[in-house]
């Protein structure tokens, strides 16, 4: 069965159509109207090794929270979607990623109780027009909408562009590994025997 999904999400505040392949090579076409959103979740996409294409039109006008939360929202159905009944993944992932001066750690559990731990402090309030406190939201959406529970520590770093480059590729890699096939796992990979 193919891995894959797609949603459309459309709200008073945004209109989103999302494509999602788990098992891509990491090609991706994103169209968010922020730059800066678009490198992120474009290096998310290289970096998770999955197909993504977005096509994300907000309410600009008034600022970028609504378009960034309902894309994590939107990114986190997908999951949802084409993780189906979860069977044979490994489901825990982790990964440690360094940029340049920054250090982050991300864990994520498929686990069906969604919870974000997010510790990280932003040095500046935007990089560009792109506000970073919206980084947040984007991934507690996604840890809301994918029912996952998502840890992200930045112990350091000092430079807002490379925090917010280290967060993205760092679940990227952590959400790879925990949604990859596991040969040796025949059913879906918790005792109680559902996630």
């Amino acid at each position: 069965m193919p891995r894959q999904a797609a949603i459309t999400r459309n709200t008073k505040e945004t209109r989103i159509k999302l494509a999602l392949d788990l098992d891509g090579s990491g090609t991706s076409k994103i169209e968010t109207g922020m730059g800066f959103f678009d490198h992120m979740l474009t290096l998310f996409a290289a970096h998770a090794m999955v197909n993504l294409d977005l096509k994300l039109d907000g309410d600009l006008e008034v600022d970028g929270h609504h378009s960034v939360e309902d894309a994590g929202i939107a990114l986190g159905q997908a999951f949802t979607q084409a993780l189906g009944d979860k069977k044979g993944i490994r489901r825990y992932g982790f990964f440690v990623l360094p940029m340049d001066e920054v250090l982050c750690e991300t864990a994520i559990d498929f686990s069906g109780r969604p919870t974000l731990v997010f510790d990280a402090a932003f040095p500046t309030e935007r990089v560009g027009n792109f506000d970073l406190e919206l980084v947040h939201e984007f991934w507690q959406g996604f840890a809301n909408a994918a029912a996952a529970t998502l840890h992200i520590r930045v112990p350091y770093g000092s430079n807002g562009h490379h925090l917010a480059e280290a967060i993205f590729k760092s679940a990227a890699r952590a959400i790879r590994a925990a949604v990859e096939k596991d040969p040796r796992q025949k059913g879906v990979p918790s005792t109680k025997g559902v996630l």
